[in-house]
């Protein structure tokens, strides 16, 4: 692999010497012509994978209209995109903006504004341990990881941490904690090891928001729009939240946020109090837009419940009594491998064998392949993957 040069561009990230060119479905190519299977769907963002025939033509259609207006004028495509988001979700409004982050951050603004607006001077939000929320300054306080935390303090106050799954421990929280407003958690934790909320978990915790008075806020932006099988994973559990973040997948790679809010949250939000400049513009409604329109034509939450069934049994037989597997978990098309070491090499040493992924929380293998992706190309993560990971365990040290 030839290592591109770049002086001019901050040293943000550790990247890996890649280039891509360009991608057709489920494959990218990278500027040397090498080919690869996309595991990874640049982190649960390509619903439709790349070059999508449906998708491509819309976005030029709409580039050649109108791509951005700022929000001082009426923007239909915002009301388009809203009225399918409130349909699937069975909430009741919406608000745009370009980013998780963002959304996130609106989300945290809206719990702030409700204990205002009770008389509380300093609401505070519960939050979980392994969380991740963003990287802006109150998003990085809400997440659970000291290591994305360190250098950026002081940190954000108002927010009080406990386990997941662990009922007992909002209980807690709620008898020491008088100005708790909301609870906010990922459905599903991504970034934290593919950790999900337990179904009957989610419902108590409804229940108790409900009981206090609280809002319930379920971060759905990597684990949202259709990536389990359903639209938002928290459908699973039969309940709906106050205000659910959306991002990543919604645009299909073009950058959108989206704050879907139910009655209790709906209007906390008046004019003033809550902005943006590129949030809503043409070219990300229509995105969105049109990938849920081909996401339901194309029956994709079928598909994403289907092969991410046959992909996780795949790779648990595969992988079943070896020594250094823990567990293999996630719902639809986003799965997790826990190894019981660090495991961060394996994301060159599967680029090299032609498989893009993700290392997340230091051991576990993340996979969040676009959701057009086949039985046969299941198959062939599995082929790829299953050799790579027992090589590793068997040539490094626990």
């Amino acid at each position: 692999m030839s290592v591109p040069v770049e002086p001019h561009v901050m040293k943000t990230y550790g990247r890996l010497p890649i280039a891509l060119s360009h991608g057709q479905g489920c494959r990218v190519w990278d500027t040397d012509g090498r080919v690869y299977l996309d595991g990874l769907g640049g982190i649960a963002v390509n619903t439709l994978g790349h070059a999508h025939p449906k998708l491509v033509p819309a976005l030029q259609e709409q580039m050649a209209k109108l791509i951005h207006c700022c929000n001082y004028y009426h923007v239909p495509l915002q009301e388009q995109l809203a009225a399918k988001l409130v349909e699937l979700s069975g909430l009741s409004n919406v608000f745009f903006c370009n980013s998780g982050l963002e959304a996130n951050e609106a989300a945290l603004k809206l719990a702030r504004k409700f204990g205002h607006d009770k008389g509380i001077d300093r609401p505070e939000v519960i939050v979980y341990e392994k969380a991740f929320h963003g990287r802006s300054i109150a998003t990085l306080s809400a997440t659970g990881n000291p290591k994305v935390q360190a250098g950026f303090g002081p940190l954000v106050e108002g927010f009080v941490r406990v386990p997941l799954n662990d009922m007992a421990a909002i209980e807690r929280a709620a008898a020491e904690r008088p100005n708790v407003v909301a609870v906010f958690l990922e459905t599903i934790q991504g970034e934290g090891g593919i950790n999900a909320a337990r179904w009957e978990y989610l419902r108590q915790v409804r229940e108790w928001c409900d009981a206090k008075g609280w809002l319930l806020m379920l971060d759905e932006v990597q684990c949202g729009i259709g990536r389990t099988g359903k639209w938002f994973a928290h459908q699973w559990a039969d309940i709906q939240p106050d205000v659910m973040p959306l991002a990543k997948g919604l645009g299909s790679g073009v950058p959108i946020g989206a704050v879907v809010c139910g009655p209790k949250a709906a209007t906390i939000f008046q004019p003033g109090n809550h902005g943006t400049t590129f949030g809503g513009n043409p070219l990300s409604m229509r995105a969105g837009f049109e990938t849920l329109r081909i996401m339901e034509e194309d029956g994709l939450l079928y598909n994403a419940a289907t092969v991410g069934t046959q992909l996780m049994a795949a790779l648990s037989e595969g992988l079943a009594d070896v020594e250094g597997v823990l567990e293999v978990r996630g719902y639809g098309l986003m799965i997790g491998i826990e190894l019981d070491r660090p495991c961060g090499e394996l994301l060159a040493q599967a680029a090299h064998a032609g498989l893009l992924l993700s290392v997340t929380a230091d051991r576990v293998i993340r996979l969040v392949p676009p959701l057009i992706l086949s039985s046969e190309e299941a198959a062939e993560i599995v082929a790829i993957l299953v050799p790579l990971i027992k090589k590793f365990l068997s040539g490094s040290a626990a």
